[in-house]
């Protein structure tokens, strides 16, 4: 199964989402989760030292699917990370990428942000990666907050999530139900803003300290479709 994170504004947590979702899958010792970094932060969540080359890499080479094996990091018996890499995301092998994920593991995507300027059929973009795994996603979640901003560009845009992660503040005069009849899609996760989430992120102990009701609340995420 293929799990896409995205949004539409820089901050609203996707990347942090993105890792806790990974990390509830995983704890199921038959189910091996892989996942993928399309921003470059994944790594520094976990603690782990950043990789020299990535999936950037493989996309401008000529190299096996296969390959990509080697580029994988082990974050836990269960879970192993893609990491980024450097330099642009070639859109030249998309559909290769797209095939070796389907092919394997489950699967929890990064993709980071979504932007309405950007065209998802554009071919030679270097965003095209993300506008096809967020189409192509068995399940594509946009991880938002009650924002009218953040809502207002999310209905703007031609691709539409199949599920939302709404990162809950306090003060905020939009509910739930607002975002969802906004959106046009259920709400499958609510999660707070935590200040413990917050400092194990800054102190790369995300996988020792792990928010255990967080995590229970994106369980939906990564059942199977």
């Amino acid at each position: 199964m293929l799990v896409t994170c995205w949004s539409t504004k820089g901050g609203s947590g996707t990347t942090v989402m993105a890792a806790l979702a990974g990390l509830q899958a995983a704890q199921d010792p038959d189910r091996p989760l892989l996942l993928v970094d399309l921003c470059g932060d994944l790594a520094a969540v976990f603690g782990s030292a950043e990789a020299p080359s990535g999936l950037s890499e493989w996309l401008r080479s000529d190299l096996a699917p296969c390959s990509l094996e080697r580029a994988l990091l082990e974050l836990t018996p269960n879970l192993s990370l893609l990491p980024r890499g450097r330099g642009p995301l070639s859109p030249q092998r998309a559909g290769d990428f797209v095939e070796w994920l389907a092919a394997g593991a489950d699967v929890v995507v990064d993709a980071g942000v979504l932007r309405g300027d950007e065209h998802p059929c554009g071919r030679g973009s270097s965003d095209e990666l993300r506008w096809c795994l967020a189409a192509e996603a068995d399940r594509s979640v946009l991880v938002t907050r009650a924002c009218y901003l953040a809502l207002r560009r999310a209905v703007s845009l031609p691709v539409r999530p199949s599920g939302v992660v709404l990162v809950a503040e306090a003060g905020r005069a939009l509910t739930r139900s607002d975002c969802e009849r906004a959106i046009g899609a259920p709400v499958l996760a609510t999660v707070a803003v935590d200040p413990g989430i917050a400092r194990a992120v800054d102190a790369g102990m995300l996988r020792t300290q792990v928010p255990k009701g967080a995590v229970r609340a994106l369980s939906r995420l990564t059942e199977e479709v």
